[in-house]
């Protein structure tokens, strides 16, 4: 079944070229553990997903890209068809002369209305193309104005008219250092809304993929492209074919679906992670090698720690035994806490991936209490290797991961607010005083919720 990505604002349309990019380029990789068949089995599974083919034989990208202006969306374009692999479709894009200046409320609330029409067509368009029609990928900022506020306005536009499609929304959480004055208003703002109408959000920070490149990467001047590729990566080792449940020689037909089924049993927790192992640079991985015991290992504490990669794990944390009170369990206030689940999803791709031991990941300790470990855990496997690595595993998880990141923003925008800082930018576009109260409101729900699991 095929998805189509909606790609917002500078963020997003960057983000989706790499993405696009890594997946092409791994379906097209020779594995030599597979045969012909399943090399061209997997290719076509691939492209069924995220691409559509011309009469010339050249794969075309089944999204649409939307920016308010056009430098980012022609320089992806034409990285795209520079690449001779692939390219995005010659009437799948939206930009203007006009951006949104890191403004939520112009993106929503002006932006959004005056072109809702132009885009809905785009997307419609592209839908229409789709023999069997999985759901929509979102890529977008949350922090911004034209990827935040537009894409907001989109997505509640695309549940409007496609209910009962699926839609996940991957968001780029901001810096917590600062990128713009006002990106604790746009954030909760943004996430409020999504919580609304999308239906799952898998959530990047930029500051772990930052460390990544720094730490595992050995990357001295990281750029938005570095940061990007480790994106497109860790999402191309999620969305790649793998085998059904049912057989090792089929893959499967529905990853939006299957991924949603797996790890988001109530509405109220929509937040996905990603974590895989392993991450290193080509001169490092040259000199390694692993065992799926080891990379299991380190997966299962990077979980229960609540840690972003490899290095650094704190190997204290334990979970709760059970019957006992989960004292190590998540508290805003402790700064040694455990990682309590909704589920969790485990991909392992590469050699002799059948022996790969799995059953750590089953302890009911692991998980919140109303959910028995058999439906909250699952595991996907395709003995074809992901990229460079012989064996790899990544773990996409519906966790506490983001309780204290999404406290510390709500809490800064609730700081701001109470001293009207800023508000005359939102409400002259017609985002009142009450829609941040709802928005405060709805994440405080949130935090709780998790903090509760």
């Amino acid at each position: 079944m095929s998805i189509v990505t909606v790609q917002l604002g500078q963020c997003g349309n960057q983000i989706g070229f790499e993405v696009f990019d890594a997946l092409l380029s791994d379906s097209h990789s020779s594995q030599g553990l597979c045969s012909k068949r399943e090399n061209e089995a997997y290719q076509a599974s691939c492209k069924e997903r995220f691409f559509s083919e011309e009469e010339n034989g050249v794969p075309i990208a089944r999204a649409v890209l939307v920016d308010m202006e056009p430098k980012v969306i022609n320089q992806t374009l034409s990285k795209a068809a520079q690449s001779g692999q692939w390219k995005y479709g010659q009437h799948a894009c939206f930009c203007q002369k006009q951006g949104s200046g890191n403004n939520w409320a112009y993106g929503y609330s002006v932006h959004g209305p005056r072109h809702e029409e132009s885009i809905m067509s785009l997307i419609r368009k592209e839908v229409e193309k789709c023999d069997s029609f999985s759901g929509f990928f979102i890529i977008m900022s949350m922090a911004g104005g034209t990827g935040s506020g537009l894409g907001a306005f989109v997505t509640q536009n695309l549940q409007d008219q496609y209910p009962n499609s699926l839609k996940m929304n991957h968001i780029i959480w901001p810096y917590g250092t600062g990128e713009v004055i006002v990106q604790n208003y746009n954030s909760i703002l943004t996430l409020s809304h999504l919580y609304r109408s999308s239906d799952a959000l898998l959530v990047h920070e930029n500051d772990a993929v930052h460390k990544i490149c720094a730490k595992l990467m050995n990357i001295k001047q990281i750029s938005f492209s570095d940061i990007n590729q480790v994106l497109a990566h860790q999402l191309g080792s999620v969305f790649q074919p793998t085998y059904s449940a049912e057989s090792s020689f089929h893959y499967r037909r529905n990853p939006l679906g299957d991924l949603m089924e797996h790890l988001v049993p109530h509405p109220e927790f929509k937040m996905l992670s990603v974590r895989n192992i392993p991450h290193m640079s080509e001169n490092s991985l040259a000199y390694s090698t692993f065992t799926w015991a080891g990379l299991l290992k380190h997966l299962r504490q990077m979980l229960i720690s609540n840690a972003k990669m490899e290095e650094g794990i704190d190997w204290h944390v334990r979970p709760p035994l059970s019957g006992l009170p989960p004292l190590g369990k998540m508290s805003l206030n402790k700064d040694l806490h455990f990682n309590t689940s909704v589920a969790n999803l485990v991909i392992l791709r590469g050699k002799d991936v059948q022996s790969a031991d799995v059953e750590g990941f089953k302890d009911p300790a692991l998980y919140t209490s109303w959910l028995k470990p058999v439906n909250a855990f699952n595991v996907w496997k395709t003995q074809r290797a992901f990229s460079k690595y012989e064996k790899s595993a990544v773990l996409v998880s519906n966790s506490q991961f983001l309780v204290k990141p999404l406290d510390t923003i709500v809490g800064k925008a609730w700081n701001m607010f109470a001293s009207k800082a800023y508000i005359h930018q939102y409400t002259k576009f017609g985002i009142e005083e009450e829609d941040f109260l709802d928005s405060f409101t709805s994440l405080e729900q949130v935090v709780a919720s998790y903090c509760n699991l």
